[in-house]
């Protein structure tokens, strides 16, 4: 298995991450504890160290069927990735619901949340802590000197922040790194989503931090397993995903297969070998639901590089919307700045100097 760090910290990871959400919520189907500890042996056994976990995945769910899972494995075996921010405790939301819930930054309920998961996960350190779904004007200094004292009295390695839950989120994910120096950041990231992935790549390199993509998979049409006649069930996670993702999508995905075959690869090894070789891309924490994907993902490490020149045609390619015209274009990116609410997806050059 790769294995990177973030920028100049010494936490190293797997490449390849598991996220463990899957058994935190029933977007994909339900999954038992005995399935969710199945499926986490299997990927370590593949090599994978790092398992992207939130409190709120099942408000503490996730956490406690990792926690059940680490009892079989030594704890230096692993890397651990986990979340604050929502208050669940008060605000349980409904199973099933995609709606916000309430969020709390205050270095009172980070100390609280971090606690209560450490609890949970029956460990004294979390690797990796990053503040969950955090916009611009719910950053406070107190928070990010929260954070600090945290990780100085050991109980966090690293911290930064995962933003979402919709795409984008440009201004946090560069304020995160260059103003209050987060060396971690996760968004949506994908071949087909790439804004603003890659100017935070630009960013992390800049200023020696990492990035984490989620949603690696365009909500799996990557992963080929997307058909025009699919239906997408009233729990399913990708309801809110507009029709001309699945149309368009498609039609872009047939584009690639060519090259998929050329580099003997899937299009969902495909999609992983072009984000791992993203500048800064410290790992994908992948949503992977069966062993199947697992492997293929696993798998996608040891395949060839794409040539330069294929990635400057996957380049132009997106830029143009891979020729489908402007209902092709992804979705628009979330700001908390743009009296909007939103700023048309593309690559913006980052504000910063990379010698």
């Amino acid at each position: 298995m790769l294995r990177r760090k973030f920028g100049d910290t010494n936490l190293e990871v797997s490449a390849i991450s598991l996220g463990c959400w899957f058994c935190g919520v029933d977007w994909w189907g339900h999954y038992t504890d005995e399935q969710g500890v199945r499926m986490m042996k299997y990927a370590h056994d593949l090599g994978v160290s790092f398992f992207d976990n939130g409190d709120a995945y099942g408000n503490g769910r996730a956490e406690t069927v990792f926690a059940k899972f680490l009892k079989t494995i030594r704890r230096d075996s692993v890397e651990i990735g986990g979340k604050f921010g929502y208050d669940f405790y008060s605000d349980p939301g409904q199973p099933g619901s995609h709606r916000e819930r309430q969020q709390d930054f205050s270095p009172q309920f980070l100390r609280l949340a971090l606690e209560k998961s450490l609890t949970r996960l029956g460990v004294d350190c979390i690797d990796l802590y990053m503040a969950h779904n955090i916009k611009l004007p719910q950053f406070r200094d107190d928070m990010f000197a929260e954070l600090e004292k945290v990780k100085g009295e050991g109980k966090i390695r690293v911290w930064g922040a995962s933003l979402g839950p919709a795409i984008g989120w440009r201004e946090e994910g560069v304020s995160a790194i260059m103003d209050h120096g987060a060396k971690a950041v996760q968004t949506v990231f994908n071949l087909f989503e790439q804004a603003p992935g890659r100017e935070f790549c630009e960013t992390a390199y800049a200023h020696k931090a990492g990035v984490l993509a989620r949603v690696h998979d365009n909500s799996s049409i990557l992963k080929d397993t997307v058909k025009i006649d699919t239906t997408i069930g009233k729990d399913d996670h990708r309801k809110f995903r507009d029709q001309n993702w699945k149309v368009f999508g498609l039609k872009k995905l047939d584009k690639i297969r060519p090259l998929c075959a050329k580099y003997g690869m899937t299009t969902h090894q495909f999609a992983c070998k072009w984000l791992l070789q993203q500048p800064a891309l410290t790992s994908i924490t992948a949503t992977l639901l069966n062993e199947h994907e697992i492997k293929e993902a696993v798998d996608s490490v040891r395949k060839p590089d794409i040539s330069h020149e294929d990635m400057e045609w996957l380049a132009n390619e997106y830029e143009r919307d891979f020729g489908f015209g402007e209902d092709a274009h992804p979705c628009n990116l979330k700001s908390s700045t743009d009296p909007s609410g939103s700023l048309r997806s593309a690559y913006v050059p980052p504000p910063v100097f990379v010698a």
